[in-house]
């Protein structure tokens, strides 16, 4: 801007200095040509920092592109975690419950046993087995005695029964228990590797928008040094039309000139004439008297010629059925098993190196030249959706933030976590299932 205001000195007095004393055409022409090559010089840096300008909007507008995706990825993983604590409450639940169940069992193996104690003591009390064999045996009535080696057959195959299912229970409900606290360090697992790389999508995400401020800082100072380069061109083309209007007047006032000088001439041989009639005239004059001429001269006008301009214009002118299933499923789960114990790694897509759940089932699929994008959340748009109840091997199972393969019989194989790695799961409902997708 300074420098602006300089050059607009410098002409203003030029043009200060030209009213004052005479400006000669070739002075005139050499302003020209020095403003001329000044605004093509101008020109050229405003051309420059146009495509600085460009170059700049692009980096911005990729890397706002990069800013959407990783809130969208945000967003998804802030779901994942919210679904994961509502699994991980529903295990405690359950979990709850297993508790119950067991102590339910442990209380009827305790009335059992208080009863068995109850009956051996009474044998005791009366004698021991003798006694006992010796009480219903001396029943003479040979029904009576059946009746009683019957009974007492039955309370002992009904204390065996008892004891049986007692320690079935026990081991089923322990078994269930082991399963759903595993289940539970799963998800709780999960929760917090999800909770960690939100943390750092946070924080790239965060430094990305510090650099997309930084391109627009960047690009309004471009402008502005656009803007300051387009007002001087402005400013030089009205300095170089004012020269002009300047040559043109001079050229003017030199035709004028030339016109004023032929027509003194011309009055001057006119006047010259008359006089030397007039002096013949006098010398044939006998009375010595004189005579006086006189002359008028008239003037030319010059005309003028205004030029006309033209316009031009521009005109505008104004166009249900169940999905059929293929059974390789059952290859792609044989494929999928080979990697099981291969680890978990976030944004992966190595089946020996690691992948994470849906950069692993990418890989797997790419095996039998099925293509599937690398986001959990876009694979539950892929192929047709079915119910669970009618899954079968090789479908993908999608869980909110998750996804595995069903193996049939309830178990998948997926790449679980950074704990874990690629595993084996043998309940697909262990958290929340939102789709179901048929792919092969």
């Amino acid at each position: 801007m300074f420098g602006k205001k300089i050059r607009g000195l410098a002409l203003v007095l030029a043009l200060t200095m030209a009213a004052a004393q005479p400006v000669s055409a070739t002075s005139l022409d050499e302003q020209q040509k020095a403003l001329e090559q000044q605004q093509a010089q101008t020109k050229s840096n405003l051309a420059s920092q146009q495509s600085k300008i460009n170059e700049l909007e692009k980096k911005k507008a990729a890397l706002q592109e990069e800013i959407d995706q990783m809130d969208s990825e945000l967003i998804e993983l802030m779901a994942e975690i919210k679904t994961l604590k509502g699994d991980i409450e529903d295990k405690e639940t359950d979990i709850e419950t297993t508790k119950g169940e067991l102590d339910t069992a442990k209380q009827d193996q305790a009335k059992q046993y208080d009863s068995m104690k109850t009956r051996i003591a009474y044998i005791y009390e009366n004698g021991g087995n003798a006694a006992w064999a010796e009480m219903i045996l001396s029943d003479a009535n040979i029904s009576n005695l059946l009746n009683k080696a019957e009974y007492t057959q039955e309370i002992y195959d009904y204390d065996r029964k008892a004891l049986e299912t007692y320690v079935a229970t026990v081991e089923n409900v322990q078994e269930l228990e082991r399963t759903l606290e595993s289940e539970k360090a799963e998800l709780v697992t999960m929760k917090e590797e999800s909770e960690e790389e939100e943390k750092e999508l946070n924080a790239a995400l965060e430094k990305k928008k510090q650099t997309s401020a930084n391109y627009a800082v960047e690009i309004s100072a471009a402008e502005k040094k656009a803007q300051e380069y387009s007002d001087l061109i402005r400013q030089q083309s009205a300095q170089i039309r004012q020269i002009q209007q300047e040559k043109a007047a001079q050229e003017a006032a030199r035709k004028a000139a030339e016109e004023a000088k032929k027509r003194a001439e011309a009055e001057r041989k006119a006047a010259e004439e008359a006089a030397k009639k007039a002096a013949a005239a006098n010398k044939g004059t006998s009375s010595g008297s004189t005579s006086n001429g006189s002359t008028s001269s008239g003037s030319t006008s010059s005309g003028s010629t205004s030029s006309g301009s033209t316009s031009s214009g521009s005109g505008s002118s104004g166009g249900s059925s169940s999905p059929s299933y293929s059974g390789r499923g059952s290859s792609v789960v044989a494929y999928a098993t080979q990697f099981v114990g291969n680890p978990y790694v976030w944004g992966g897509e190595s089946l020996t190196n690691g992948a994470d759940c849906s950069g692993f089932i990418k890989s797997v699929y790419a095996h039998f030249g099925v293509s599937l994008p690398h986001s959990s959340a876009a694979m539950r748009s892929c192929g047709v959706g079915v119910s669970y109840s009618e899954a079968m091997p090789g479908d993908i199972i999608c869980y909110s933030g998750h996804v595995a393969i069903y193996m049939g019989g309830g178990a998948i194989v997926h790449a679980s976590n950074k704990k874990d790695g690629i595993k084996i799961s043998y309940n697909a409902a262990y958290r929340t299932i939102v789709a179901v997708r048929r792919v092969i």
